[in-house]
């Protein structure tokens, strides 16, 4: 099976960290393992380029290499105005045009609003750009708040640390949840995060550490019987503790609450039910103890603003087949 080719802009006075974040995402991340994509870095600007902080760059791809691509990535720009080249707008709009992904990373969302192809479409970008992004571009409506919006073939995504949640977002659509966890571990990154937006980021999931102690212990219990009906007091007391006492541990040890992280846990079981089985969604909810799927429903919506039966549509492997 021919591998998804991913392919990264690189430009003058590009920001390392912008470009290395896609590259260690969808390249890097596998060195261990074979690599699912193809991916490639091309210039905009000849072979060498300065980049920002000091460093140089040597890359051997031209523009040619996005008509290739079936993910582009801007990653960053100078700021949320500066004009992009013609031939940059244009391989980005003929890409799109032929069904490729294109995402804008922080200030790269400029460079979609340039091309056309945000028109009509919410949008996000640094929050510290985004007045300016919205004077400039009128077509598109500009959200500082998201970590990410995905419009399907279009993504954009706030600053830095938004970048890595923005791949790791695209690497799930590509790969399913499971495989995309397994990155964000090796990477050291939480597998999805907080933000302003929900769409598909529950909360971190913190994960016991095995042989810690009776709250360990219990928590890894736990995560075996998801279905089974646990309150503070029935687990503090398997953990022979005092109701406050099993409180104040277990916000220590993980940083959220008792029910916070039950509640986290069952949904990100409820999603690999979802990807990798044909169950019914009332036995989803049952399977992954939120008991009546009004309630299931009710948190899922919450957490991700998709229904689960649209999660499975996106995401679910049965229905569309996976990436290996």
């Amino acid at each position: 099976m021919t591998k998804p080719r991913i392919v990264v802009i690189a430009y003058e006075g590009i920001s390392p960290l912008y470009l290395s974040i896609p590259c260690a995402v969808f390249h890097d991340a596998f060195q261990y393992r074979e690599c699912p994509f193809e991916l490639e870095v091309c210039s905009l600007h000849g072979r060498e380029l300065n980049a920002l902080s000091g460093f140089s760059l040597s890359v051997d791809a031209d523009l040619h290499a996005v008509e290739r691509a079936d993910v582009v990535i801007v990653p960053g720009w100078a700021d949320a105005t500066s004009p992009a080249p013609k031939a940059l707008l244009e391989a980005l709009i003929t890409a799109h045009q032929r069904g490729a992904i294109v995402v804008g990373l922080c200030l790269g969302a400029g460079v979609l609003a340039q091309s056309g192809l945000l028109d009509g479409l919410s949008a996000t970008t640094h929050w510290a750009f985004a007045d300016a992004f919205a004077e400039a571009y009128p077509s598109v409506r500009v959200d500082p708040d998201p970590l990410y919006l995905d419009h399907g073939q279009v993504v954009t995504s706030a600053g830095m640390a938004a970048a890595m949640d923005c791949c790791l977002h695209l690497l799930r659509r590509l790969l399913g949840t499971d495989r995309a966890s397994e990155v964000a571990r090796v990477l050291v990154a939480p597998p999805y995060r907080h933000g302003g937006q929900k769409q598909y980021i529950p909360a971190p999931v913190p994960r016991p550490r095995a042989g810690e102690g009776t709250l360990g212990r219990v928590m890894e219990a736990i995560q075996m019987e998801l279905a089974a009906p646990h309150t503070v007091a029935s687990v503090a007391e398997r953990c022979a503790m005092s109701r406050r006492t099993f409180t104040r541990q277990f916000q220590a040890y993980t940083g959220m609450s008792f029910i916070a992280w039950l509640t986290a846990r069952r949904l990100a079981h409820s999603q690999h039910l979802l990807e990798h089985s044909d169950l019914a969604i009332s036995q989803v909810a049952e399977q992954a103890g939120f008991g009546s799927e009004s309630v299931f429903r009710k948190h899922f919506k919450a957490a991700f603003e998709l229904s689960p039966r649209a999660w499975r549509q996106s995401f679910g492997q049965r229905q569309k087949g996976g990436i290996t």
